[in-house]
């Protein structure tokens, strides 16, 4: 299968001459995934950007984005994307920065930067020295934070609402419920280090509690459970298949076998003696019965 992403034209004497053209400036030059990639003074940037678009012919600046590492000292990446459309290449630039330290504005290289620019500042706090007009562009009115830092909580920090009361859209401070507020986002499946609530109730299971759910099955144990749930149930015995059973338990059988007041036993019912013309008629032949005439008369 191909690389996903569109087909560019290699390059392989662009890192001499990015090295040549920047010197200095250039601090790290990365190739990976078919991409080049790489990183610059933050102070440089501007130069850079015009060294690029009028030497190595970069002559588009398609987008600005910011990346978030808290781990690092500097802990936002702005990053840069060139197209060369002579070439056929494309190109990263990053440098990094902090949340005190502006980056130096490349609008007067490229004027969609502006825009671009204002993004990144709203999303990540980014500052951009020499900016034309440096203010949120997808955040509402009043929003506090930035909403791609990693820091940053998922339900900010205040909510809009409709105040039926005053007639009109208010902002108030979030407010939690208990149970969402006290979310654990670890999940029971990887076994949890603690007793999860309800765990101490269970029992018979052979799980210890606080270690998740129980082992699966092992496909060999769930086919024997399949099997046995598709095998036809066993024959019901009978209750009656004897003479003395009543059908209504071992109590009434026993009763039952016992002798009445008037000293009779219980006997099996018999036979009543067949009569000399019962026995008659069952040995002589049958005769075929005459069809009936209709009445009233011949049809």
């Amino acid at each position: 299968m191909g690389h996903p992403a569109p087909l560019v034209a290699p390059q392989p004497s662009l890192a001499a001459a990015l090295k040549k053209l920047l010197g200095t400036d250039l601090l790290s030059h990365d190739f990976a995934a078919d991409e080049d990639s790489i990183t610059v003074d933050r102070d440089a940037i501007a130069g850079v950007m015009i060294a690029l678009r009028d030497n190595l012919e970069y002559q588009q600046m398609m987008e600005i984005a910011g990346v978030d590492y808290p781990e690092r000292g500097e802990r936002f990446e702005v990053v840069y994307h060139l197209l060369s459309v002579t070439k056929n290449h494309r190109l990263r630039v990053r440098v990094t920065t902090d949340e005190a330290t502006p980056v130096p504005t490349i609008v007067p290289v490229w004027p969609n930067a502006g825009w671009l620019e204002r993004e990144v500042f709203d999303m990540y706090g980014v500052l951009f020295a020499g900016n034309p007009d440096l203010r949120r562009i997808l955040t509402d009115y009043g929003f506090q934070g930035h909403p791609q830092r990693k820091d940053f909580p998922l339900t900010g920090y205040t909510e809009l609402r409709y105040s039926e009361e005053d007639k009109r859209v208010v902002y108030e401070p979030v407010k939690l419920a208990q149970d969402f507020r006290n979310f654990d986002f670890m999940s029971p499946w990887e076994g949890a280090d603690y007793v999860l609530p309800g765990d101490e109730k269970a029992g018979g299971t052979g799980e210890a509690p606080g270690k998740g759910a129980p082992t699966p099955m092992t496909a060999k144990e769930v086919k024997a459970a399949d099997d046995k749930a598709k095998a036809p149930p066993p024959p019901t015995p009978k209750t009656t298949d004897k003479p003395e059973q009543t059908g209504a338990g071992a109590k009434a059988n026993i009763k039952a076998a016992k002798t009445s007041r008037d000293g009779a036993s219980a006997k099996a019912a018999t036979k009543p003696a067949k009569t000399p013309a019962t026995t008659k008629a069952e040995k002589a032949p049958a005769k075929p019965r005459a069809p009936r005439k209709p009445k009233g008369g011949d049809a």
